[in-house]
């Protein structure tokens, strides 16, 4: 686990706007699971803004770890929140988005999704893999969309599971613990002081970390980078 604690949120978009572009340039293509949040939208809007000459988007295919059982207009779509910030704003083909139908039953696109990831993603231990999963981590320890009364989803033998938010009951689509961990990168998201008792909890492994989601990623590859602002950092940094 490498942590890079950042003093503002624009900081962090700006290390990992570097991090991913050496990515870009390392690799033929680069398959990206993208969270949605108040972060990712921060980091979205640098690299717009300051990396759209810079990647080669042609060869980068986005996916996302998650999305909210809406259409893709709506105001609370995952997809549409990537549109309006970063698509809409850099040259990328048009076949290298694959976004959730997030307006389909849910169940039927779980399992539709779960074979876009099959027959689009490279393999490794017979698993579709990602170059990169973007994660986020929720007030109560979730990630993705995999909530703690319903962390028995992330050891499901599917790719691809419908999951309930605990207080709106919204249904949402979400890539399961096996994707996540076999991906060859991962990178936590985090801001603000409102996180920094569950990134203490979990990256300490104190208090009931075990019953967060997000104390379960831990990729085989070994390649797991937290990036944090300072206030999320604070109570790792306090003592």
């Amino acid at each position: 686990m490498q942590l890079i604690i950042s003093s503002s949120k624009e900081k962090l978009a700006d290390e990992f706007s570097h991090q991913f572009q050496e990515l870009t340039e390392s690799q033929e293509n680069v398959h990206v699971a993208l969270s949605g949040g108040s972060t990712p939208k921060v980091v979205f809007d640098y690299l717009a803004e300051n990396f759209t000459e810079k990647i080669d988007w042609s060869k980068v295919f986005f996916y996302w770890g998650d999305e909210r059982c809406v259409p893709p207009t709506n105001l609370e779509s995952n997809y549409k929140m990537t549109l309006d910030h970063l698509l809409s704003k850099i040259t990328i083909p048009a076949e290298n988005i694959f976004r959730v139908q997030g307006e389909n039953d849910p169940i039927e696109e779980a399992i539709r999704y779960g074979n876009v990831l099959d027959q689009h993603l490279p393999k490794a231990n017979k698993i579709p893999q990602f170059d990169l999963v973007i994660l986020g981590l929720g007030d109560d320890g979730h990630t993705a969309s995999i909530f703690p009364d319903s962390i028995q989803l992330w050891d499901s033998s599917h790719n691809c599971e419908v999951a309930t938010h605990p207080d709106s009951g919204q249904k949402r689509v979400t890539i399961t613990g096996k994707l996540i961990n076999n991906a060859k990168r991962i990178t936590f998201l985090v801001t603000g002081k409102n996180k920094s008792e569950k990134v203490r909890e979990i990256v300490k492994e104190e208090g009931d970390f075990r019953s967060y989601p997000a104390s379960l990623v831990n990729p085989a590859t070994a390649d797991l980078i937290w990036f944090l602002d300072q206030e999320a950092a604070s109570e790792l940094t306090s003592d």
